[in-house]
This record gives C-alpha cells, structure tokens and sequence, in this order.
C-alpha cells in the first residue's frame, strides 16, 4: 500500500489511466531489459530506471508537439514515454538491427529523430551543454519549443553544468534543466558528496528559478513541468527542477548495491512507490477495478514481451554497418 491518496484527484480518469500505463510500461520494459542482460542477451552496460518511472511521464504530459529532450545513460524510460517503439529501444538494447541505432549504439546511445529525443548519452554531464545548444537552435529559430535536459545528482557537481547554467540564463535559453535526484551519484549517498541543502537551488547564483519536487508523485512532477514550460515558452529564459526520486535497483545491472540497505529500498518501495499511488488513487476514487488495472497490466507485459521476441529474431548488423552513420 503507497502513501493514502486524495478521494477525488483533480484529473480525468483517461488522463489517470495513460500515466499509470505509461509508467507500467517503463517499468515491465526495464523488468523485462534486467531479465535479457542477465541471459548475456544484452551486453556492455545497462541502467535500469526502475523507481523513477514518475519524473520523465509527468514531464512528458506537459510537452507539445516539436520540444526535445537529451538525456543520461538512464534513458529507457525517456525513450519509452515520448512514444519510442519498445520494440526498437529492445532490439537496440540487444544490440540488433531492427534497433533505433541500427544495433551500434546499445543501451547509451540511441536517438529517435522524429519523436525529437536526442540520447542517450554515457560522459557523466556532457548531455547538459548540447541540451542548451537545442534549446539555443529554437530561440534562433523564433518558435516557442522548449527543451528537456535531464540529469542526476552525480552530474550536477560537474563543471560544465555551471557553465552552461551561465550561458543559458545569459542567452535567456529555453531550457528546462531536470536533475533527477536518486539519491545516489554511482554508490556515492548525495548526503556524502555535497553540503547543499538543494540542488536546484544553485541556479540562483545564475539567475535561474527553480524548484525542488516530489519526483514520486506523476501529478506533482506534471505540475511543476508545466510552470517550468510556461515560463520557457514566456521568453523567461531556463529553469531548474530538481526531482526527488528513487531507483530500487543498482547504479548499473553490475551494482550489487551493497551502499543501501534492503529496508531502506523496501519502505520506499511500500511508502513511495509511484506506479502504486496512481493505482491507489484510481481505485479509491472508484475510477477503475481492480480487474481493470489486471487487464492493463497483462496487455502491457504482453507488448513487452513482443518487444523481447521482436529483437531475439532481429539479424545482428552486417559489418558493412561499422562503415555507416560515420563523419569524417
């Protein structure tokens, strides 16, 4: 049982039922990837996003058509919620043709063009530069899109994320700065590895607004994304939302994660859980049956599961690929 929800949420039960899909789909996907990494079917390395499935579905619900999102390692679930096909982000992740980098960029890097998702992206920190530089092609280009740019609480004691903190503000960029705070930079607790009391709250020697969020609740990260897009598309320049989140899993599917404790992963799981408190508030407020939420949980494993079959029958690339896709 999650944390007891309000009677009556103030949202539609269609809106309701699309998150609690799309964050069972995050997570029945990142079950599914765990499964086929320990088979040897997916190799290198493998970030799970289990836990966090509420950050990137309450942000996504407050895009439109034509804003962009750049992302870390951690990026299954950012693939999955912008309308990527499970089918290619599993086919890639196994390292097939039928992947979204034709099987050569694996689990880190993938990009999807025309669903405006631009990595996936393994140096610790490097996506927050090119996610300015999206936003910095919008403004050039006078339309009012915004740009996403996601990234942990290891990455934001990089240098480079002060830097473009200063040209973004300096250039009134676009941008929407989202650091999803798990907790855990690797195995490094951020009570360990830094002595500010926000993350977000560093933006202000910038001039940048921001604010701290419950990342476990897909209706408050909504709600934040959508003042964060308001003031972006206003012309106000960036602002900073940091995500209070949780992963249950390893820094990586290598990461035994011996730096926590089972209680501790366990009463996030039972108090905070985020899929859970949307099934709470469906049923409590009389939206949905519990046979309901059985059928959309069958129908999501089995498009999971599609997804597995689809790139096990994938061809590995042909090495003609190794001379494709490169700039010389």
């Amino acid at each position: 049982m999650a944390r007891k929800p309000d009677a009556k949420p103030n949202v539609s039960k269609d809106d309701l039922l699309k998150y609690y899909r799309e964050m069972l789909l995050i997570r029945r996907f990142e079950e599914k990837a765990g499964q086929l990494y320990g088979m040897g079917l997916i190799g290198g390395f493998c970030h799970l996003y289990i836990g966090q499935e509420a950050v990137v579905v309450g942000l996504e619900a407050a895009t439109k058509a034509g804003d962009k999102r750049v992302t870390s390692y951690r990026d299954h679930g950012h693939m999955l919620a912008c309308g990527m096909d499970p089918k290619g982000v599993m086919a890639e992740l196994t390292g097939r043709s039928g992947g979204y980098s034709k099987g050569k960029g694996g689990s880190m890097h993938m990009f999807s063009k025309e669903k405006h998702f631009y990595g996936g992206h393994g140096i610790v920190g490097a996506q927050v530069p090119l996610g300015a530089g999206l936003a910095f092609a919008d403004k050039y280009l006078g339309n009012d899109n915004v740009t996403f740019t996601y990234f942990g609480d290891g990455a934001a004691n990089q240098g480079q994320v002060y830097e473009t903190y200063n040209m973004a503000e300096l250039w009134a960029l676009p941008v929407i700065f989202v650091i999803e705070n798990n907790g855990y930079a690797m195995g490094t607790s951020v009570k360990r590895s830094t002595k500010s009391t926000t993350l977000f709250g560093r933006g202000l020697a910038y001039g940048i607004p921001g604010e701290q969020v419950d990342g476990m609740d897909v209706l408050a990260v909504k709600a934040a994304g959508e003042k964060a897009v308001a003031h972006c598309r206003a012309g106000n320049g960036p602002y900073i939302l940091e995500m209070m989140t949780y992963r249950y899993r390893g820094h990586s599917m290598s990461d035994p994660a011996k730096y926590r404790t089972r209680e501790e992963v366990e009463k996030i799981k039972t108090e905070k859980d985020c899929i859970e408190h949307v099934r709470d508030l469906l049923i409590q407020a009389g939206l949905a049956s519990d046979e309901e939420l059985k059928a959309i949980d069958k129908d999501i494993k089995a498009i999971v599961n599609e997804s597995a079959e689809f790139a096990k029958e994938s061809p590995e690339p042909d090495l003609s690929e190794l001379w494709t896709d490169i700039t010389v």
